[in-house]
């Protein structure tokens, strides 16, 4: 495989901002350590896999909530009870 470059990757962006990477690039390694496989194949840690994803264009700002959280298994209820203060006496 070639190598991967920060500016392929602000190129797929859109902008070079590089803070806008970051951001990108740790909200998906977040989803693979919740169990999201890789949308590219290769053997490299996985924030190199995660560069490969954005560069690949597989991994934008438009579809990164879009795509499967396999680890987000969990129900989020919309309201929590409130929970009832109580005083000894």
């Amino acid at each position: 495989m070639a190598r991967i470059t920060c500016e392929d990757c602000l190129e797929k962006i859109g902008d070079d901002n590089r803070f806008n990477l970051i951001h990108l690039t740790v909200k998906r390694v977040k989803q693979h350590r919740q169990g999201e496989p890789f949308l590219v194949e290769g053997k490299n840690k996985e924030i190199v896999m995660t560069l490969r994803e954005i560069a690949a264009d597989k991994v934008r700002f438009d579809n990164i909530d879009e795509l499967p959280d396999a680890g987000n298994d969990k129900v989020v209820s919309e309201e929590e009870p409130e929970k009832e203060s109580q005083t000894v006496v």
